[in-house]
């Protein structure tokens, strides 16, 4: 390890536990990670300082479904894992639906096997400071990593390749594993460094489009798949039904906040858009980029005047209490939607992402941005290098991430799964109906991301443009506090600062 490599590793660290003591503020905390060649993925930079908001009440659901695991994978559990009774392995992670119910039931895993297991549910950047810190001393305090999108190529040379391992240990292979069943787009963008394996899929929370059955039916108005469509469906609801308290839309638009840069960089991206050009220059200012940007402040006029006040979660309780009839947003509000406490219980229906007339392709894009319909935020488990108990948190990983515990996860909360066979699972389709834990807007997160998911740039910069310069300066221009509502300076302002931090980064 070379000094510059330790020197980098210490100051993420002693950064983020500033952070996290409040000795510095977030933007402070953004923009020193991003001198050290950290970033965040969009999704990610809302679990900073919290855990994050998991929007459908318990997640447990009912324990019928418990079936265990296939015969031949109970007997690897116990005789296998057994072999490691009494080793301790420790797992430090953010509080996602997937890493919750694991550790709810980890009791059956920790049964037969007699392995203990400690899972640390912590704020996004202390995960990020303790496995920088395990790795910059090679400690070993840490077993697994949970690893956002964004930093697995950090992490490169300090986690096992899981395929690998998997074909070097014969001895501890968990049978019918199957690695052709993890979705590839999900491998692809979240878990693989230049196509070698980092860890395996674990969590994917992605924009879909959501709408109200009933208000869509009474005004007779088809769901959009345009994004013409949908504003001219908004309008005309907001007309309608403002006087009853409803609008067409609600949008997380607070200044500021990455949630407004999530809500617009996909009406960029679905107006043709990019956020970066090849030549790595902004270009939210070209004619595209205006082009979504006056669309996304047309949506604003027929939307609740908290909306500029909102983040995912004031959005989130928009639809929760019957407030608005369309949402293009994270696939995680559907499951809350169908919940006990809803005002709206089974009035509101899943759909595919609105349609582009003509996508940017990739590489007319900068920084390996992937524009597309579906925006997303997705994580990885890893196993370290550095482990004083490989063998046991390998088995662990494999038990966690395997069919039916997978399976079962998404039983237990009605997140999206990593696997092919999860979304096809019999158990799983029978519960594709109004309830708590639902799974009925499955189909449509499947379609999402083999066919649709988005990738935003992959740069150190974008922790701090992506929750300060951009959300910024859309807020003043959304709130009349500068710009005179004209996007187009709004957008020129952006692109001067952008590209003057982009050109002293050394990124050029």
């Amino acid at each position: 390890m070379s000094f510059k490599k330790f020197d980098q590793q210490t100051f993420i660290v002693d950064t983020a536990n500033a952070y996290t003591n409040g000795q510095i503020s977030k933007r402070e905390f953004l923009r020193k990670l991003g001198l050290a060649g950290v970033g965040f993925s969009a999704f990610s930079l809302g679990m900073l300082g919290n855990p994050r908001g998991l929007r459908r009440g318990s997640l447990l659901g009912t324990p019928a479904y418990a079936d265990g695991l296939p015969d031949n994978q109970a007997k690897w559990l116990k005789e296998v894992g057994s072999k490691f009774k009494g080793a301790k392995i420790r797992y430090s992670t953010e509080s996602t639906p997937p890493s919750v119910i694991l550790n709810q039931i980890k009791k059956e895993f920790t049964d037969p096997t007699g392995i203990e297991v400690e899972v640390e549910i912590v704020p996004l950047e202390q995960v990020l400071a303790k496995a920088t810190q395990d790795v910059q001393g090679q400690l070993g305090s840490y077993d697994l990593y949970y690893l956002d999108q964004s930093w697995i190529s950090m992490f490169q040379p300090d986690c096992i390749d899981p395929v690998a391992y998997y074909k070097d240990k014969p001895e501890l292979a968990m049978p019918d594993f199957d690695w052709d069943d993890f979705s590839k787009p999900l491998v692809k963008n979240v878990a693989q460094v230049d196509g070698q394996w980092m860890g395996i899929p674990f969590d994917i929370p992605i924009f879909t489009l959501m709408y109200r059955k009933d208000i869509l039916e009474k005004h007779k108005i088809a769901v959009p798949t345009t994004y013409e469509d949908y504003l001219a469906a908004a309008r005309q609801i907001t007309e309608a039904e403002k006087g009853n308290g409803i609008f067409g839309t609600g949008l997380q638009a607070k200044s500021g906040h990455y949630s407004l840069e999530c809500d617009w960089s996909q009406a960029v991206w679905g107006h043709g858009g990019s956020i970066f050009n090849k030549n790595k220059k902004f270009s939210g200012n070209d004619e595209q980029g205006i082009a979504g940007l006056k669309w996304y402040q047309d949506l604003l006029k027929v939307s609740p005047p908290n909306s500029t006040a909102s983040t995912w979660d004031g959005q989130f309780e928009m639809m929760h209490s019957g407030q608005i009839a369309l949402a293009q947003s994270w696939d995680e509000f559907f499951p809350g939607l169908d919940a006990d406490d809803s005002k709206v219980k089974g009035l509101w229906e899943p759909a595919k992402p609105l349609t582009a007339k003509k996508l940017r392709p990739a590489s007319e894009a900068g920084f390996n941005e992937q524009p597309n319909l579906g925006h997303q935020g997705g994580s990885c488990i890893s196993l370290s290098k550095y482990s004083k108990n490989k063998e046991a948190a390998w088995i662990f990983m494999q038990w966690g991430c395997c069919k039916e515990i997978m399976t079962r996860c998404t039983l237990l909360g009605g997140f999206a799964p990593m696997r092919n066979s999860s979304f096809a699972d019999p158990r799983v389709k029978a519960k594709a109906k109004v309830g708590a834990g639902t799974t009925r807007h499955l189909e449509t997160v499947k379609w999402v991301i083999d066919n649709a998911m988005a990738t935003e740039p992959h740069m150190a910069l974008w922790a701090g443009l992506s929750t300060n310069e951009i959300p910024t300066e859309l807020g003043k221009l959304l709130t009349g506090q500068a710009y005179g509502g004209d996007p187009k300076a709004c957008m020129d302002a952006l692109a001067k600062q952008i590209d003057a931090q982009v050109k002293d980064a050394g990124l050029l």
